[in-house]
Order: structure tokens, then sequence, then C-alpha cells
């Protein structure tokens, strides 16, 4: 059994900047991919971006490229998506997620572990 807990939602004004953590426990993840998704008020779920296991690879949508960036602490199972100059679209709970092949995908259905989620606001 994995679990997967995310940290560092909240309030933030538009400009400002957040970082989420993600902490994995109960097995060892440091050969998944992890992967972060969102899901705003009304809308589906979507992918934000993932990291490799080794962390040499990482991938952006096109949303959040060049403002948001995800790293990843072996030592700590622990995956991090630092996000910049965030806007009020960016309000939307977020989600961590493990994907066994280490490759990394930006499609949910790739992704066997998730964690509840955190929720981040951005106000105009």
């Amino acid at each position: 059994q994995g679990q997967l807990v995310e940290s560092g939602g909240g309030l933030v004004q538009a400009g400002g900047s957040l970082r989420l953590a993600c902490a994995a426990s109960g097995r060892d993840f440091s050969d998944y991919a992890r992967g972060w998704f969102r899901q705003a008020p009304g809308k589906e779920r979507e992918f934000v971006a993932y990291i490799t296991w080794r962390g040499r690879s990482t991938y952006y949508a096109d949303s959040v490229k060049g403002r948001f960036t995800i790293s990843r602490d072996h030592a700590k199972n622990t995956v991090y998506l630092q996000m910049n100059s965030l806007k009020p679209e960016d309000t939307a709970i977020y989600y961590c997620a493990a994907e066994s092949s280490g490759l990394g995908s930006g499609a949910q259905s790739d992704y066997g572990y998730w964690g509840q989620g955190t929720q981040v606001t951005v106000s105009s």
C-alpha cells in the first residue's frame, strides 16, 4: 500500500507564488514518475506537469509552462510543484499522482496512486 499526501495549498493574490509538496509513504516510489493534475470548479481534472523517475525529464501543460516547476527529492520521497506568477485561472484542487513505468504521462489513467488534493485559490 502506498499513500500520497499533498500540502502547501492556500489563498494567494494574482502574481504571487506557492509551493506544493507531495509526500509519499507506505512504499518506495523512487522508480515511479510523479505528476500533478488539477481540477477547477465545474471542469474536468487536467494534466499540469510530470517528472520522470530519475528526475532528468519534465513535461508541462502549455497553460503553466514557464511559470510552474516540478522537482523531486528522492531522499524525502517527495515531489514539489513551484508555482509562480499565479493567475486566477490557476484556482483548482491540485492532485499529485504516481505512475509505475517511471517515464511519466499526461494521461490520468496511467497513474495508479493519487493523493486527496490540496486547494489553491488565486484572487484577482
